[in-house]
């Protein structure tokens, strides 16, 4: 699995163990907060680091520690 700057919705589905219309919807929500913000947003797609500060709550220098650590 590649880490690019997007998450795809089944790649979401995967990592949170739901269902693929489930993850579009959750896409969808993120993708409209970002908006809300005045970012750009792709159909489908999110910010891989947005999506991680959202569900997981961390920054991604957080996680870069919490990965070394394991």
């Amino acid at each position: 699995m590649s880490k690019g700057l997007f998450i795809h919705a089944a790649e979401v589905a995967e990592a949170l163990g739901i269902s693929r219309p489930y993850a579009y919807k959750l896409v969808r929500e993120l993708n409209k907060e970002l908006e809300e913000k005045g970012f750009l947003t792709i159909s489908g797609k999110v910010s891989r680091r947005y999506f991680e500060e959202r569900i997981y709550g961390m920054q991604t220098s957080n996680k870069e520690e919490l990965d070394a650590s394991v």
